[in-house]
């Protein structure tokens, strides 16, 4: 029997690990798996690459889509047509398609044409993105290991503001991923569990009030002389339009963002008159793999396992799932949801998770186990030794 993963949507630093539980897992199976490269965009291309036999250590600790990703939407029978086409000439059964709220989409509508079709195939979905806003599962591979980066920069940043606002930068501004949830943002007020985070944390949920704003901002830095600003890309007016809209959409109908840090700390310059700094990590979020959380890294795996266990069970047609059993000591076990409950949706930061412009008690104890151990990839040359993949 044949199985097919793929990776969609955007990256993170364990998506591999998610990887390397599917293939070994199938392996172990007896199943011939192979990979699409560069998620449906490459399957429809027929892009595909044999793991049976390939050496896929190197996933464990590398981090982005080894196999490549993309942003393609299924939204022409044309392309729909042509994968089914595809699927029946090479005898695939099994589809494991690696990804977040859009990709489940994707899952789910191959899922329901091969049915439609009469043709068996089995697909799962494995979950993943540093947005943390899928549905129906505790939390996502891939946001405790952002969570991490994300809180250790600001905890670095902010350590650093304190060092030079006597006479140079008194607001430092970091802008942070996150559309629709603040997850992500939330994150960088964990330090304060050891001293030192961000001072305000401005979050999609919360709608934008600039006055309130400007008066936190003022009083913090009236008292200790300097404010650490954490702000999701996402945020919003309470009309609900993006403070950072670019006036455009993606390939998903997304709108799409970016500058709200720079607004931000042009709100700052402007109303207060103190000097700012912006940082915005992007892409250094997602993919930074040297300071992963070890949890993380072990739950992206196992996730990957889970979806090839289910599949073998007739157990298809779903999302791998995690639901937390307690926080103290920490433990989680692994169900699964229907994807069409999954598909397009978005779970947010619950309301008691956060208070105006900082998070709750509640938030901590969510989130610390998420980036628990430090599971360091090999160094080379005083440099972290990942590996790349030929995928011409």
């Amino acid at each position: 029997m044949k199985a097919l993963y793929a990776q969609s949507g955007g990256v993170t630093s364990v998506i591999n690990a998610s990887a390397y539980g599917v293939i070994d897992e199938a392996r172990k199976n007896g199943l011939e798996i192979y990979v699409g490269i560069n998620g449906v965009t490459g399957i429809l291309k027929e892009r595909f690459l044999d793991a049976t036999e390939l050496d896929i250590e190197f996933l464990r600790y590398t981090p982005a889509g080894a196999f490549g990703s993309c942003r393609k939407k299924l939204k022409s029978d044309a392309d729909i047509e042509k994968l089914f086409e595809i699927f029946r000439k090479n005898d695939i059964r099994y589809f494991f398609y690696n990804g977040g709220n859009d990709s489940m989409d994707t899952a789910w509508r191959l899922q329901a044409e091969a049915q439609k079709r009469g043709y068996e195939l089995k697909v799962v979905g494995v979950p993943k993105t540093i947005d943390n806003d899928l549905p129906h599962t505790d939390h996502c591979p891939g946001y405790g290991s952002a969570a991490k980066y994300i809180a250790i920069a600001m905890m670095e940043a902010a350590l650093d503001l304190r060092s030079m606002y006597v006479d140079s930068t008194q607001v430092f501004v970091m802008e942070i991923m996150g559309r629709h949830a603040g997850w992500l943002a939330a994150a960088a007020a964990l330090g304060w569990v050891n001293g030192i985070g961000a001072d305000i944390v401005l979050l999609p949920e919360e709608p934008f009030n600039k006055d309130e704003f400007i008066s936190a901002v003022d009083n913090i830095v009236s008292r200790k002389g300097h404010c650490a600003i954490a702000v999701a890309e996402g945020l919003k007016y309470p009309d609900g339009f993006f403070v950072s809209d670019m006036g455009y959409t993606d390939s998903f109908g997304n709108r799409q963002l970016g500058g709200v840090g720079f607004t931000i700390a042009g709100m700052v310059r402007s109303e207060l008159g103190l000097k700012t700094h912006v940082a915005i990590p992007d892409y250094l979020q997602r993919s930074g793999r040297h300071i992963a959380s070890a949890t993380d890294v072990q739950e992206a795996e196992m996730c990957g396992r889970m979806a090839v266990r289910y599949a073998l069970e007739d157990n298809y047609g779903v999302m791998v799932t995690m639901e937390r059993v307690s926080d103290e000591p920490y433990e989680i076990r692994y169900s699964s949801v229907p994807l069409n409950l999954v598909a397009e949706q978005t779970r947010m930061l619950p309301k008691d998770y956060f208070d105006k412009f900082m998070v709750t008690e509640k938030f901590f104890k969510y989130a610390l186990p998420l980036i628990q151990g430090e599971p360091y990839p090999p160094f080379r040359n005083g440099l972290p030794d990942y590996k790349l993949l030929d995928l011409k």
